[in-house]
């Protein structure tokens, strides 16, 4: 007979300066506390080792570029991409998500077309996708979700038509944690001849990911989220759809000729990169990724759910609290309180030293579907531990007294 054990606790809560012995940072779905190492690596790119890229013929600024593409290879290597070439460096996933919408969809849907979304989409995998309808005159559908917050994919199978050019869908959702059935919903949306966007953001600092395996054709997250920088992402797309797509922005570093007459363009990535990058970012996103390879994405998730099943037992025991999502979500737990705004409830905690996050989690269209305003929100990161989901519900269970 197997018997199931909780995988060994990761403890590496002193490699993060940013948490301290008795702070309970519980918001990592938002963003996540920089290691010691990822600072370092800012630090010296901004010290030492600082020269622009792409550009200056001496030394110092050629070791620059050969690290700043060095951090190219290591997020196409992280994510499972077939080539450096395909990984287009953003301010982040919603940059990302607004270039596909401008380069891609301007040049791909027209009136008539329809985008396929969830229900449980982060704004920034909505909006873009509004304003592209708006330009082009496509609608956009909304895909409902399964009793336990995922997304329905046999509902979305019958909303399908050829009319839909695009399926863009959160591979874990930042309220909920729910993780989608990505091989499924691939197959989805090629069957109509669609193209499938992927919100990694939540997905890359806890699961391993595979661009390829996942078979999707657009792939987004932001390194800030990654334990890495803020101001950098990454956009992964197939190499032959990156290489029909026009520039989105122009400027230096894009261009291959600028005339008054005519300007020929760089192929990708440069295409995407227009003006001075955020050098030093790449720098702290190779580093982030480094960190978290070296603790290794199985045992990140494994410590998160263990930390996340805890949580989840532990409150369904309160009666006033509701959970929301599935019982195996990734690394979040939302809850209500009855007749508390989570906004109070994040107050009440913030004095106990716990910090969470209180409000719709730019997921308005998910709060209304859930029947409240807003949500308290506990996101666990690899320097977590069950210490902290005890202090979580010892000031949870203060929320409930204060309020009787």
């Amino acid at each position: 007979m197997n018997v199931m054990t909780a995988p060994a606790p990761i403890d590496v809560r002193a490699d993060f300066p940013g948490i301290g012995d008795s702070w309970r940072y519980l918001d990592t779905a938002a963003t996540a506390q920089k290691p010691q190492a990822v600072i370092d690596a800012i630090a010296s790119g901004y010290g030492e080792k600082y020269a622009t890229v792409h550009r200056g013929v001496y030394a110092r600024s050629a070791d620059m570029t050969l690290a700043y593409e060095a951090a190219r290879r290591r997020v196409a290597n992280f994510i499972g991409a077939a080539s450096d070439s395909e990984i287009v460096f953003t301010r982040g996933a919603t940059e990302a998500i607004n270039l596909v919408a401008h380069s891609w969809g301007g040049q791909n849907l027209r009136a008539g077309d329809r985008i396929m979304l969830s229900q449980l989409e982060h704004h920034s995998n909505i909006v873009p996708w509004q304003l592209l309808a708006e330009r082009v005159g496509a609608e956009i559908d909304v895909a409902p979700l399964t009793e336990d917050g995922r997304v329905d994919l046999d509902a979305m199978a019958d909303m399908l038509t050829q009319r839909h050019k695009l399926v863009a869908l959160a591979h874990v959702s930042n309220v909920l944690g729910s993780v989608l059935d990505t091989r499924r919903a691939a197959d989805l949306a090629h069957s109509v001849g669609a193209k499938l966007l992927l919100d990694g953001c939540q997905a890359v600092p806890r699961l391993p990911v595979d661009v390829q395996a996942l078979d999707c054709d657009f792939y987004v997250f932001s390194a800030h989220k990654l334990y890495g920088p803020t101001g950098i992402g990454a956009l992964w797309a197939r190499g032959d759809i990156l290489d029909a797509m026009p520039p989105w922005e122009g400027g230096g570093s894009m261009i291959d000729k600028v005339t008054f007459e005519r300007t020929t363009y760089a192929p990708p990535p440069q295409r995407f990169e227009a003006g001075t990058p955020h050098i030093v970012g790449a720098l702290g996103l190779h580093a982030a990724i480094d960190y978290v390879s070296k603790i290794g994405l199985d045992a990140i998730h494994a410590t998160e759910a263990t930390l996340v099943a805890e949580t989840r037992d532990a409150l369904s025991q309160i009666n006033s609290v509701r959970l929301f999502g599935p019982d195996d979500s990734a690394g979040i737990v939302s809850f209500a309180i009855e007749g508390v705004h989570p906004h109070d409830i994040g107050t009440i905690l913030d004095e106990e030293g716990v910090a969470i996050r209180a409000g719709h989690h730019c997921a308005q269209p998910l709060m209304a579907y859930l029947g409240v305003d807003a949500t308290a929100r506990a996101s666990f990161g690899v320097y977590n531990n069950s210490d902290d989901v005890a202090a979580l519900i010892s000031g949870v269970e203060r929320v409930t007294r204060i309020f009787g």
